[in-house]
C-alpha cells in the first residue's frame, strides 16, 4: 500500500486525533510545581496507554522526579529514536488567559483555526504529530515502517534534572538508534518547513570587580581612588573591536564558514531583516560587519552583556564611589568552539586588564557546546525532500539562535545525531498566556512525518 493511503488515513482520522490531543492537553502536567506531581504521573500514564492502543510496548519508568516514558516497536533500518516532552509550563499570570488553559478548544483566528490551551505547541501537539503519523502507518500497513524507540520526558520545562542520570543508566538501550528525531522546534514561516541542523551553545559568566574595601564619598576620594565601575566599563568595551568581532583570544577557534549550499538555501528564504529588527524598534544589524542578520543569529558566535550593576541605583542621587562593580556576560557558541577554553581565555583577559588595587571574582553559569548536525548524511536530504512535498515552499536546513540541550546530550552521551523537525509558529505564545498551536500545523505535521518515514525507509 502507498504513502497516499497513509496520508488519507491521517485526513480521515483528524477529528479523532484532535480529541486525543485535547484529552492529553486537559491534564495539567506542570513539572516545576510539586502540587502537580500526580498530574505529571497521569500524563505519563496517558501516554503509555495511547502508545499501547496502537501496539507499542511502553512503560512509565520512575526517576528521581517525573517518569520517563519509553517504548520500543518495529524492526528494520533505520532505527529512529523519537523524543518529546509531556510536561508543560505554569500558566501564570492566569488573569491574562482568555479561557481555562486546561480546557482546550478550537478557535478561529486571522490565520485560520488554532488549538488554544497550555501545551498544544510546547510540546504535546508537536509530540502527537509523530504519534499520529505512526498510528496511521500501522493502521494502513499492519506493520511499522522501521524500528522506533519512543522517549518522552516529564521535566523538560523544569531543567531536566532526571534526564542525564536516566540516559547514563539506560545508555546501552538508548544508544542503539541511528538517528534521534526531536519535534520541539518550528517552521521558518507558515509556508516553509525547516530542519534545524545547527544550535548555538551557551557559556555564562558573572564577574565582580572590587576596588576599595567600602563605598567611598566621591568628593573625598574621587580622582585618587580607583573606581571599579570605570574599570568594568573599560573591560566590557574591550570585548569587541570596531567591526563587531569578539576580541577574547582564541574565541574564533572552531568557527567555520557557512557552506555555500546552506547559504543558498538561506538566501531563498527571503528573510526580511528590516522587519525582524523593526518589530522590536531597531533598524540595523549590530553584529559582525559583512554578515547578514540571519547569519548573525544562526551561524555566528556572540558575546553579550546581560546585566551591569554598581554603586547607588535607587531614586534620587548619591555621590558614591562604589566598592564593587558586577556584570553578567553570555557567549553563544557555534561549530566546535570549546566553552571551557573560552571561559579560561576570557577570565585571563579580564584579569590581565585589571589595574593595581583591583581584584576580580568569577562565577560560572553553565557551559555547553554548539550542536552541529552533518547534513551530508543521506537521511537529512531525504527528510528535506519529504517535507518539501507536503508544504507550499521548499524545506530548508536552518540554524537555531538558542540552545536545545537534549540535542547536545544525545550527541555527547549516546553519540546520536538529531534531526529537529517541528511545526510551531512564531506567534504560538510558548510559555505565555493564550498559547496556541495551528490546526494546520497539527494536521500537516502528522502528514509530514508520514512522508519522512516513507522517505527514509524506502
Amino acid at each position: 500500500m502507498s504513502l497516499e493511503a497513509v496520508l488519507t488515513r491521517i485526513d480521515d482520522d483528524l477529528d479523532a486525533a484532535l480529541e486525543r490531543l485535547m484529552s492529553f492537553v486537559r491534564i495539567p502536567s506542570i513539572s516545576t510545581d510539586p502540587a502537580y506531581a500526580k498530574d505529571c504521573q497521569r500524563a505519563a500514564d496517558w501516554m503509555v496507554a495511547d502508545l499501547a492502543s496502537m501496539g507499542v510496548e511502553a512503560e512509565a519508568r520512575p526517576t528521581q522526579g517525573h517518569p520517563m516514558v519509553v517504548g520500543h516497536v518495529g524492526e528494520g533500518a533505520p532505527h529512529l529514536l523519537f523524543y518529546g516532552h509531556y510536561d508543560v509550563q505554569p500558566v501564570d499570570p492566569i488573569e491574562l488567559w482568555h479561557r481555562d488553559p486546561f480546557d482546550p478548544a478550537i478557535e478561529d483566528t486571522e490565520h485560520g483555526k488554532v488549538i488554544r490551551g497550555r501545551g498544544p505547541a510546547d510540546d504535546k501537539g508537536q509530540l502527537m504529530t509523530f504519534v499520529e503519523a505512526c498510528r496511521a502507518w500501522k493502521a494502513v500497513h499492519g506493520a511499522w515502517p522501521c524500528k522506533i524507540t519512543f522517549l518522552f520526558e516529564g521535566e523538560e520545562e523544569s531543567g531536566s534534572p532526571s534526564l542525564i542520570p536516566f540516559l547514563a543508566t539506560n545508555k546501552e538501550e538508548l544508544s542503539a538508534p541511528d538517528m534521534a528525531l526531536i519535534c520541539d522546534t518550528g517552521m521558518f514561516d507558515r509556508e516553509t518547513p525547516a530542519i534545524c541542523t545547527m544550535l548555538r551553545g551557551l557559556l555564562g559568566e558573572e564577574l565582580v570587580v572590587t576596588g576599595p574595601d567600602k563605598d567611598l564619598h566621591s568628593g573625598s576620594f574621587g580622582g585618587a581612588a580607583i573606581n571599579p565601575a570605570r574599570v568594568l566599563a573599560r573591560i566590557i568595551a574591550s570585548l569587541h573591536d570596531n567591526t563587531g568581532r569578539v576580541t577574547v583570544p582564541g574565541f574564533y577557534d572552531g568557527v567555520s564558514e557557512l557552506p555555500d549550499e546552506i547559504r543558498a538555501q538561506w538566501d531563498k528564504l527571503g528573510f526580511d531583516a528590516d522587519a525582524f529588527l523593526g518589530s522590536v524598534g531597531l533598524s540595523k544589524p549590530a553584529g559582525e560587519d559583512g554578515r547578514s542578520a540571519l547569519e548573525q543569529i544562526w551561524a555566528r558566535p556572540t558575546c553579550e552583556v546581560n546585566g551591569i550593576w554598581s554603586g547607588y541605583t535607587g531614586d534620587g542621587f548619591k555621590t558614591v564611589l562604589p566598592s564593587k562593580a558586577s556584570a553578567k556576560i553570555s557567549f553563544r557558541l557555534v561549530g566546535t568552539q570549546d566553552p571551557f577554553a573560552i571561559r579560561k581565555s576570557f577570565r585571563a583577559m579580564v584579569s590581565d586588564a585589571l589595574p593595581p588595587d583591583c581584584t576580580v571574582e568569577f562565577k560560572d553559569h553553565g557551559a555547553g557546546p554548539a550542536s552541529v548536525m552533518s547534513t551530508e548524511r543521506p537521511i537529512f536530504e531525504q527528510a528535506r525532500a519529504a517535507l518539501s512535498d507536503e508544504w507550499p515552499k521548499e524545506a530548508a536546513f536552518i540554524g537555531g539562535g538558542g540552545s536545545i540541550p537534549i540535542a547536545g546530550l544525545f550527541k555527547e552521551m549516546l553519540e546520536l545525531d538529531s534531526m529537529l523537525i517541528g511545526f510551531g509558529q512564531d506567534d504560538d505564545g510558548l510559555h505565555s498566556p493564550n498559547e496556541k498551536y495551528d490546526l494546520r500545523s497539527f494536521h500537516k505535521g502528522a502528514r509530514s512525518w508520514a512522508r519522512v518515514l516513507d522517505a527514509v525507509t524506502r
